[in-house]
């Protein structure tokens, strides 16, 4: 064995997951959560470990060095200290997060030790060497060192690392230098869960719903939140008044003085969404916005920097970063995949091969470093016919000559195709390696995705998976965006036009209006989240597009994430064949393998997808 192998891992928050580098290079990452069927699993990653070392054709012991993605003894030094200047406000919930850190988290060494010893079937001695990064050290360095800019600024946005909620850094060839930080209970993604919160969505996975409803309201409370939540200045810098806050010391993210300023309590989940929460959800979008925007402007006045590079959870707001695309001051952005906590495993390992090592770097300004985020596991024929059989399903296996048209002509009659192959995606997008497929011309797609496959609610948008090469005949979009992390308008030729009547509608009753000719994955504000397709990282995918093309003059297709509401993305074939049968889909295409709905026997189990999983 040569060269170094790096492991990184991030676990006991939420996202857990591990990434294995050689030599500075990504040979896997994977979240635990697709194992264990736990979205957003905060344990230990015992088996996302074992897939990484086993992708490598390696054992744990000949692993060089294991970092983790954060510093749990500065972590816990920031509660401490929350908590005295708060004292005796926020007793309850010290005594609520107490046993938990005197258990596992405030002696993590010795936890993660004793579990990757056991992992490892070793002595602890003779383990690799442990490290730890910062959080948003970890955040940076999976921003810019997998980016193709060989000198880029980062900036970083989440809820809270150890006391850092923004950070801004410069990268230049493998190194990155810290400019400055805004720290904890000062955050823009705290802010924006607390709104998250109110709205009635679950915090740390909710945050995309409210995105999502945004364009359904009107920004009426800009000005309520920046008068009162929010001291802004003109450089992007701000601080919250916490007066109207209540997760630095309680079980809340807000308290009654914030009730109070928005008119009356927070929505109860599951209840009817009312125009209020609407119109919350659009003004904490145009102010997270404006936060971005002038925190960028600021960046590029003190670096001169020509791109800009993006990580932490506020960077998945897709809306923000296509805003901050068209109309901000750098030449390019570049947002990683796995901008939450899952990717600091990859950044803590970044750090240790660039900064520690001072491993190089090779880039060209153009291809980034992320193999298109397929990082995770892959399918054998002999492994998906084992999964299958035991349910005695029928399938098909098909060569690629007659596989490819066979499905773009069922996608062309309006059939919903559950479609895994490949290597997994890495981060919390499907992009086509895990995904559900449709007919965006259908004006019926949006509605049987929602309510029949993925039993979600009825306001959320389905993005698009649009070949690299005809991006610009259906969205304002000069350039690609692989990742679905940009959002950009549907082009003027592709729209249809609104009535007066239409116009004038609210809320809701926007969504049954078709506005374009793709009315599946075009959101009542003429947008989309876009996918760009492209044949060097996923040839599948790719022919899958390029057939459904050449049958139906269209290049885009529906494109969402192969899961029902709370469950994580799939990962086996036996995964994938479960949620099949368990839901309206019409057919599955496990690599080139063929099942229709209606050949399979009856569906026996008894269990039910709304029992096994907690609703996000």
């Amino acid at each position: 064995m040569s060269g170094t192998y790096i492991l990184g891992l991030s676990a006991y928050y939420h996202d857990s997951a591990a990434a294995l580098i050689h030599d500075g290079n990504i040979v896997a990452a994977v979240q635990q959560e697709r194992f264990t069927r736990k979205k957003h699993d905060p344990g230990f990653p015992a088996e996302a470990i074992q897939y990484c070392l086993e992708e490598a054709g390696i054992n744990l012991t000949d692993v060089d060095h294991v970092v983790f993605y954060d510093k749990p003894l500065v972590k816990f030094e920031r509660l401490l200290e929350t908590y005295l200047s708060y004292a005796p406000q926020g007793f309850r919930s010290f005594i609520a997060a107490m046993p938990i850190w005197l258990k596992e988290k405030l002696y993590l060494k010795t936890t993660l030790k004793r579990e990757l010893a056991k992992l490892a079937g070793c002595k602890q001695k003779d383990l690799p060497d442990l490290m730890f990064a910062e959080h948003h050290q970890s955040h940076a360095a999976s921003a810019f060192f997998y980016s193709p800019y060989d000198k880029a600024v980062v900036l970083c946005l989440d809820g809270v690392g150890e006391w850092a909620t923004t950070s801004a850094w410069l990268g230049e060839g493998n190194h990155l230098k810290p400019l400055w930080e805004i720290d904890f209970p000062h955050s823009l993604g705290l802010l924006y869960s607390a709104f998250t919160y109110f709205t009635g969505f679950k915090v740390n996975s909710g945050e995309y719903k409210l995105m999502g409803l945004a364009p359904y309201g009107e920004p009426k409370y800009v000005d309520l939140i920046l008068d009162n939540l929010l001291d802004l200045k003109a450089d992007g810098t701000f601080r919250l008044d916490m007066s109207y806050f209540n997760y630095c010391t309680g079980l809340t993210m807000t308290n009654d003085k914030f009730a109070d300023l928005f008119g009356g309590p927070a929505r109860t989940a599951e209840t009817e969404i009312t125009q209020r929460e609407m119109d919350l959800a659009a003004s904490i979008q145009k102010v997270t916005e404006i936060v971005v925007m002038r925190l960028a402007e600021t960046l590029h006045k003190e670096t001169g920097a020509d791109y800009l590079c993006l990580a932490g959870g506020v960077a998945l707001n897709c809306v923000s970063n296509g805003i901050l695309l068209r109309d901000g001051p750098f030449k390019d952005i570049w947002i990683q995949p796995a901008a939450g906590d899952a990717g600091g495993a990859l950044g803590a390992a970044a750090v240790i091969w660039h900064h520690y090592k001072d491993g190089p770097r090779s880039v060209d300004n153009k291809n980034d470093l992320m193999s298109g985020s397929y990082l995770g596991p892959k399918f054998t024929d002999e492994g998906i016919k084992k999964d299958l059989d035991v349910y005695g399903a029928v399938y098909t296996q098909l060569k690629d000559a007659e596989f490819f048209p066979r499905v773009a002509k069922i996608l062309a009659t309006e059939n919903v195709i559950g479609m895994a192959q490949g290597r997994m995606e890495f981060g919390p997008r499907a992009l086509g390696s895990r995904s559900i497929i449709g007919d965006p011309r259908s004006p019926k797609m949006q509605s049987v995705m929602n309510l029949k496959i993925k039993y979600r609610e009825s306001f959320r948008p389905f993005a698009p998976a649009v070949l690299a090469e005809r991006v610009s005949e259906y969205f304002i979009q000069d350039r690609p965006s692989p990742y679905m992390l940009i959002v950009a308008p549907i082009v003027e030729e592709q729209r249809i036009a609104m009535t007066e009547e239409q116009d004038n509608l609210f809320g809701i009753a926007k969504l049954n209006v078709p506005r374009s000719k793709l009315p599946a994955i075009t959101h009542v504000d003429y947008s989309a989240r876009i996918q760009t397709v492209h044949k060097e990282t996923n040839p599948y995918f790719y022919n899958v597009l390029s057939e459904f093309n050449k049958e139906t003059d269209c290049g885009v297709l529906v494109n969402t994430s192969f899961n029902v509401r709370g469950e994580p993305i799939v990962m086996t074939a036996d995964d994938a064949y479960r949620c099949f049968m368990r839901t309206e889909m019409d057919y599955l295409i496990i690599d080139n393998f063929l099942l229709a709905k209606e050949d399979q026997p009856k569906w026996e189990g008894t269990d039910d997808w709304k029992d096994e999983f907690e609703l996000d």
